[in-house]
């Protein structure tokens, strides 16, 4: 007979860090959200505190696993799981609060969330037949999404600045009646490195 909150009682140690970056992750989207309502720069760096603090879970969650030896399918999923909300969705709300609204923008911040979560995936996936031979991984492909929190501190340096809103660098472009900020090009070469086919050695 199922105990009550029997997956609670499954957890790790190493899955309540990892369920630590997402909660961090959801509170910069929320943080990120406020700004919208009031424009005040400190919901920006509250916004990047998080996802910084959504990174050292990120670490702390695997050298624990690693340490304590204690691994599951359950963390793996979770991991995948955080890692979306805290640098694939999160780092493009912050950009749409920082002023990048325009449709061209949500395009890009759209396809740097796709390639966010077809990266986890093939990561997932790739983990499994690359360890099923020799037992070792050596290399991923593709940049690790966490590499985006490059990008969310950029914003918060941005955010110091001023250079949010209509003062967003390198100003706006209109194509089509449409509004494009170059910096969310950025976000565009950020997404393509995660689908590339770059080797990453696996520490």
């Amino acid at each position: 007979m199922n105990k009550r909150f029997s997956m609670i009682r499954d957890f790790h140690l190493a899955d309540w860090f990892t369920l630590g970056n997402a909660i961090c992750g959801t509170g910069a989207l929320l943080s990120s959200m406020s700004y919208l309502d009031d424009n005040d720069v400190l919901h920006i760096y509250l916004a990047v505190g998080l996802v910084f603090l959504a990174l050292v879970f990120d670490v702390l969650d695997g050298r624990i696993a690693r340490w304590r030896q204690k691994a599951s399918l359950l963390g793996k999923e979770l991991d995948s799981l955080a890692d979306v909300i805290s640098f694939g969705v999160a780092p493009a709300i912050i950009a749409y609060g920082c002023g990048m609204r325009g449709l061209y923008d949500r395009v890009i911040l759209a396809y740097f969330v796709a390639c966010g979560v077809s990266r986890l995936a093939r990561y997932n996936v790739t983990t499994e037949e690359m360890s099923g031979g020799s037992g070792k991984v050596t290399h991923f492909e593709g940049t690790p999404i966490p590499t985006s929190f490059a990008i969310v501190l950029m914003l918060g340096v941005a955010g110091y600045f001023g250079a949010v809103g209509e003062n967003l660098w390198f100003g706006v472009w209109k194509f089509g009646g449409f509004t494009l900020h170059p910096l969310v090009l950025i976000y565009a070469i950020s997404g393509s490195l995660m689908i590339s086919r770059i080797r990453i050695p696996k520490p």
